[in-house]
């Protein structure tokens, strides 16, 4: 089952199973909450990139007037929202619209877990050269219940501030 976008902010106002900082009641779609582009940018240094070690990263400030992604290139961005899931499994996929510029906003890590606390980090690249603009809304959330026990997410990316790179390096 996949919640209304009505029962989504039905949630967050009740503020224990779904939590979404800031919360604006116009951006609830029908099954889904829209998700905006933060200022930052990481992408990658490394040539050559080691799923045994952590990667050199370096930061990139979207400046106002935007910034060209370019094809070929992960960019790493991270959601201006925050968000605590309970009960539910939180999901997230691009919006339409970016889909139709060619940017794709995750690779594979759409799939949240139940108990996830924190900021989405985006996983960004595109088929052409395209502009982008910070505070944008790139992609949208939406929950499927989830039945049964469960244990809540405790993992390496719990309680994150900024964007993350990979951490792959941590599982041993």
């Amino acid at each position: 089952m996949i919640l209304s976008g009505l029962e989504i902010a039905k949630k967050v106002q009740e503020g224990n199973e779904i939590i979404i900082r800031p919360f604006v009641p116009e951006k609830v779609g029908p099954n889904s909450y829209d998700l905006h582009l933060a200022d930052t940018l990481v992408v990658y240094q490394d040539e050559i990139l080691d799923m045994k070690k952590p990667g050199g990263t370096k930061e990139i400030v979207i400046p106002k007037e935007g910034l060209v992604l370019q094809p070929g290139k992960l960019y790493l961005g991270r959601t201006v929202e925050y968000t605590e899931t309970y009960g539910y499994v939180p999901m997230l996929e691009g919006r339409s619209s970016m889909g139709r510029l060619g940017i794709s906003i995750h690779i594979t890590a759409g799939f949240g877990d139940v108990g996830f606390k924190g900021f989405w980090t985006l996983e960004i690249h595109c088929l052409h050269p395209v502009r982008i603009y910070a505070g944008e809304r790139v992609c949208q959330i939406y929950y499927h219940k989830i039945e049964g026990e469960y244990e809540a997410y405790k993992g390496k990316y719990q309680d994150n501030k900024g964007i993350q790179a990979s951490m792959k390096y941590k599982d041993g």
